[in-house]
């Protein structure tokens, strides 16, 4: 079963070591980077999977993800 989770991209200054930050608001602490914004969504695709195979290994709910009217509200 494949869930899609809302992801956030945020570009990162040069002091932050520049390139953008993707965030799964609905996994906390899930996320990863890239040097462009379609790297990070790439990369973040990983630690979703890496998240949530983390968190059936230690027997924690995978939370759903929010629907799309929900997240525009």
């Amino acid at each position: 079963m494949t869930l899609e989770y809302a992801v956030r991209i945020e570009r990162l200054s040069e002091e932050d070591g520049g390139g953008y930050l993707a965030l799964v608001p609905d996994l906390p602490g899930c996320m990863s980077d890239g040097e462009t914004p379609e790297e990070a969504l790439r990369n973040v695709q990983e630690a979703i999977a890496s998240w949530i195979e983390a968190a059936k290994e230690w027997r924690r709910d995978v939370p759903r993800p929010t629907p799309p009217l929900a997240r525009s509200a």
